[in-house]
């Protein structure tokens, strides 16, 4: 009787355990699908009120009683010349004053935020003019190919416009990341900001040998003689290997003429290497235009331009959050297993 009482209970124990369970993917589930459905919206800043939110409140803080009174004055009548010059300018249709708007793009491997890129920038080329400027603060080591042409696709859209477009790169904009770095007018780098990476790689591991070791076959059909080149637990052969290999070379050859179409004046052969370069450096090498953090590039902006941020978002549901710091992880163990493989300064 013990015995039925205590496996009774265990059998409780268990049952509770997996409806509990299940009813936290039902719940998961549920918020994905709701999730479908939403749809993301644009928000809008005004970096340039920042700017002087900031400034304001750094003056109020030095500023005698004095000096404070004396710039109040000054910047009220400042202010009443800037409304009659705005009244004027739409009285005779003269532009206003120039915009400039600002895109981040920080990119995991597949560049799924191309999604929201293509977002921001429609919406910048619904109401942007010749005179105004798209600022993107891209950071990203590069991924996939298709989802990053596809991303320097979009900014592309900005320069068939005939609209000026600069990239800045703070930290990192390799492989990838430089192919839609190079699309921009002017590229801007912070010193130790790591360009280049101008390069092809895929990498297969291959379990064949460890199969045959333990007695287990491994079959693949396909229709199609390079419909598979190398795999992961077959045994591959010189012919597919040597497919593989054109494939990453025609993959490479692309890039390069992207890169050379985009900026001709660059010696491709000498930076096409896959190797990268510090912010200086790539300046020497002619991989980038000049060397300024974005923080001095949109401050310098503010005095002449209103400078405003664009940005595309989506409310995450409970199953993507879930995702998301999944595939957080994920990148963040891969990133560190790149950044062990690349010099820093001691």
């Amino acid at each position: 009787m013990e015995f039925l009482y205590e496996y009774g209970l265990f059998l409780a124990k268990a049952i509770t355990f997996v409806v509990a369970l299940a009813v936290i993917i039902a719940i998961i589930a549920s918020s994905a699908i709701k999730q479908g459905d939403k749809k993301g919206q644009l928000e809008i800043t005004d970096l340039s009120e920042h700017y002087k939110e900031v400034e304001e409140e750094v003056i109020s803080h030095l500023f005698t009683k004095e000096q404070l009174k004396e710039k109040e004055k000054r910047d009220k009548k400042a202010a009443k010349e800037k409304a009659k010059a705005d009244k004027a300018a739409v009285k005779s249709d003269t532009a206003q004053q120039p915009r400039t708007f600002v895109v981040d793009f920080k990119g995991s491997i597949d560049a799924k935020e191309v999604t929201s890129l293509r977002e921001e920038i429609s919406a910048i080329l619904m109401v942007a003019k010749k005179e105004d400027e798209v600022f993107v603060r891209l950071e990203t080591g590069g991924g996939m190919v298709h989802g990053y042409g596809l991303a320097s696709s979009q900014l592309d859209r900005v320069r068939q416009a005939n609209i000026p477009l600069t990239v800045a790169v703070d930290k990192v904009a390799a492989s990838g990341g430089y192919m839609m770095a190079c699309v921009a007018n002017k590229i801007v780098s912070a010193p130790f900001a790591i360009l280049g990476s101008i390069g092809v790689i895929a990498q297969v591991p291959n379990f064949n040998k460890i199969l045959k070791k333990n007695d287990i076959e491994f079959e693949q059909i396909t229709a199609g003689e390079f419909k598979r080149t190398l795999t992961m637990f077959g045994e591959n052969t010189d012919k597919g290997r040597e497919k593989f290999s054109q494939e990453i070379e025609d993959t490479h050859q692309l890039f390069k003429d992207f890169v050379s179409e985009h900026r001709p004046s660059l010696d491709i052969t000498k930076v096409a290497t896959g190797e990268t370069w510090f912010g200086t450096k790539a300046k020497e090498v002619g991989l980038v235009d000049e060397i300024m953090t974005s923080d001095d590039y949109l401050h310098k902006a503010s005095k002449v331009n209103q400078v405003v941020e664009v940005k595309y978002s989506v409310k995450k549901g409970l199953a993507e959050k879930f995702s998301k710091a999944a595939s957080m992880s994920a990148e963040s163990f891969i990133s560190k297993i790149w950044q062990n493989n690349r010099i820093f300064p001691s």
